[in-house]
């Protein structure tokens, strides 16, 4: 079976630096993870707190190849949260959670690697 792995794939088309600012890429704290059996793909269902400015928003992650409930909660993750929310079966998904593909397709979050404040942007 082939696995498209992305990394083989040419950079997107250029973009201005404004085109990037305008997408909001904040880290937060996971602060509960569930299991979400009605998803069509294998997911679990992620609250995560953005600190203050922006509070606990909720997200729909397809990470179950690699992490466990236990390990999710505590952890940093980054998430676009400007997207408008997406309904997924009868959970409405408010951020988007960012990870990358490993060797085998099944997806890695992507964190920082020392803690950041909850609602810090990446720039």
């Amino acid at each position: 079976m082939h696995v498209d792995h992305q990394q083989d794939a040419p950079a997107a088309e250029a973009i201005g630096f404004d085109d990037f600012l305008r997408v909001d890429i904040r880290v937060g704290t996971i602060v509960e993870a569930e299991p979400f059996p009605e998803a069509r793909k294998p997911a679990f269902k992620l609250k995560i707190d953005f600190g203050p400015a922006i509070g606990i928003r909720k997200s729909s992650a397809q990470i179950v190849a690699r992490y466990t409930l236990e390990e999710l909660v505590g952890r940093q993750v980054a998430a676009v949260v400007n997207f408008p929310p997406r309904q997924i079966g009868k959970f409405m998904s408010e951020v988007l959670t960012l990870g990358f593909a490993d060797e085998e397709g099944a997806v890695i979050l992507f964190a920082p690697d020392h803690a950041v404040p909850n609602g810090s942007r990446l720039f």
